[in-house]
């Protein structure tokens, strides 16, 4: 619930009010309060349990494409790379048991998609990055228009209680708010 300064319940409201700003409706949130699942930029989660809980929700709302945080967490945030570490033990879990023809099924159902984290140059230096970006090799390149860039903006001033000095930079220079490159997984 984001309750790592003690502040879950104000972090929940600012979650809804965030998405909300994308037109996503209340219904499509969901928040998991887990006691093994604590909200804490040093631990990392368990990598099975999360990757049940992800999958249920996949499954439970027939859910087609996933994107998650790569093995850097953008930031190195540890829950961050939990995710991603879950999300990849569902994938690798069906290929080890031998089930390619649910893999292939789940492929086509249901795909990954991975955001890259990148150096801290080249992640502060905004829209500059375009040029970095389309000449690399990556999957899918989302370059955000200057609506949707402050769309992506009103929608992180939602979080009110995570606003600090640094956050405010990212604001300004991130190039996670102009562009995005992600591969599959």
């Amino acid at each position: 619930s984001g309750n790592y300064y003690n502040q879950g319940e104000i972090r929940k409201k600012e979650l809804e009010q965030s998405c909300c700003v994308l037109g996503i409706p209340a219904s499509d949130v969901t928040v998991i309060d887990h006691r093994d699942l604590p909200d804490d930029p040093a631990v990392e989660w368990d990598t099975q349990l999360l990757a049940a809980l992800v999958l249920e929700h996949i499954e439970a709302k027939n859910i087609n494409l996933v994107v998650t945080f790569d093995a850097g967490g953008v930031s190195g945030h540890a829950n961050h790379i939990s995710l991603y570490n879950a999300v990849r033990y569902n994938v690798c879990k069906l290929l080890w048991a031998g089930l390619v023809l649910l893999w292939k099924q789940n492929q086509s159902r249901c795909r990954v998609l991975v955001l890259e984290s990148v150096n801290l140059f080249r992640k502060y230096i905004s829209f500059l990055d375009v040029l970095i970006s389309c000449l690399l090799p990556r999957d899918a390149l989302f370059i955000l228009t200057e609506e949707e860039t402050e769309q992506a903006k009103r929608a992180m001033r939602c979080h009110r209680s995570q606003l600090l000095w640094f956050r405010q930079l990212y604001l300004l220079f991130s190039r996670y708010l102009v562009l995005n490159s992600l591969r599959l997984l």
